[in-house]
């Protein structure tokens, strides 16, 4: 290993993310704040507006979270006690979570070693007469075979969700993901490759559910604060049902616009440096890098490899070895069924989850990623690998 390449960058740890914002997010979010109106309102309209048509969509509801995204659309279809609904236990914790929130039983399936994903066999293995859902996650921005799943599920009247977290930018049969879904959620975390701070979307086809929505984020309110403000009568709202605080504010927006567009110039960029990943981590042997499926491309929002049984080290071993060596790695995508918090749900073998929850490491990639920085990571697995 090149020690000499191992302390460049003025010595600096590599991040394993960095967030891609500059002078035109701050001039934007000053702006919010200059002009009085912070809370939900015209800028949150103009970021619903912008994503919608980002991701084909005929409705978007900003929320503040992927998570409440996921618990608002289960709850606008009827999910609750009683019901079932299938999930890949390889994803963040939220997923399974928000299945949890409204009283249905997470029913856990395995994925395919390839993507990470959910495919239309695994969920047809645990399916029962009581699955009325399908939460279908885009893991780490690697597409899913919608219609696969699509297939199976509608046939016997199962709701498709997608949990299009990671995913915004990647594409399924040259089309965004998202794209025309009856229900998607999207997260803006930091970590997200377009990002709000915190925040969230839900997509949805339909108008009734998008109306829904958006009284549910609000309370369960009739009328929204910006139709109160913008009214010249008074406005007496009421409260229809049952609801949650779970809106965006006109802030996180206005950071949200400015990220949008950026959006293409993102994923060439992280695209780029995949392909540059690629290159170099070809001859090492017993590692196998995440690819584009054959249906569509990532937006690698996260860039994760797999150790092969023959690597000569742990997971764990190479994480430290990297950060050893001034790198910033994480585990690859968790399995929610081995955690404390859900040892009480049962569930079958999940033999790939398993391995790959084990055995993946997730590697720097950000923006401003640069070729020497890159090099530091691979001159690493390169010796460990040896």
């Amino acid at each position: 290993m090149r020690r000499a390449a191992a302390r460049t960058d003025a010595g600096m740890m590599v991040p394993v993310m960095r967030p891609h914002l500059g002078a035109e997010e701050a001039s934007a979010v000053a702006a919010a704040v200059e002009s009085g109106w912070v809370a939900q309102g015209p800028r949150v309209a103009a970021f619903e507006e912008a994503f919608a048509a980002q991701v084909g969509a005929s409705h978007a509801v900003a929320v503040s979270s992927c998570t409440t995204g996921l618990h608002l659309a289960l709850t606008v279809i009827g999910v609750g006690p009683g019901d079932e609904v299938v999930v890949p236990s390889l994803s963040f914790i939220a997923t399974t979570n928000s299945v949890r929130y409204v009283g249905a039983r997470p029913v856990f399936a395995d994925v395919e070693p390839a993507t990470g994903n959910l495919t239309a066999e695994t969920v047809a293995a645990v399916a029962t007469p009581a699955t009325r859902a399908v939460l279908l996650v885009h893991q780490g921005g690697v597409p899913a075979d919608v219609e696969a799943i699509r297939g199976f599920c509608e046939p016997r009247g199962i709701a498709l969700i997608e949990d299009a977290a990671c995913a915004v930018g990647s594409t399924y049969r040259g089309r965004p993901v998202g794209h025309c879904s009856p229900l998607a959620a999207w997260s803006f975390h930091p970590r997200k490759i377009v990002t709000t701070g915190e925040g969230g979307m839900v997509t949805t086809e339909s108008a009734e559910h998008a109306n829904r929505l958006r009284r549910l984020r609000d309370h369960g309110m009739s009328v929204s604060a910006a139709d109160r403000h913008a009214s010249r009568q008074p406005v007496l709202e009421e409260y229809l049902e049952l609801g949650f605080n779970y809106r965006m504010t006109d802030i996180q927006a206005a950071l949200g616009l400015v990220q949008l567009r950026r959006l293409p110039e993102i994923v060439r960029r992280r695209r780029e440096l995949a392909a540059r990943y690629h290159e170099l981590l070809a001859d090492v042997p017993g590692v196998v890098a995440v690819t584009d499926p054959p249906y569509g491309t990532t937006n690698y929002q996260s860039y994760w490899v797999l150790l092969d049984r023959d690597f000569p080290v742990s997971r764990n071993r190479l994480l430290q070895a990297l950060a050893d060596h001034g790198v910033s790695a994480r585990r690859g995508i968790m399995a929610a069924h081995l955690e404390p918090a859900c040892a009480g749900l049962s569930h079958g073998p999940l033999p790939v989850t398993e391995r790959l929850t084990r055995s993946t490491v997730i590697l720097p990639l950000f923006h401003d990623l640069t070729a020497l920085q890159q090099d530091r990571v691979v001159d690493v697995i390169r010796s460990v690998a040896r």
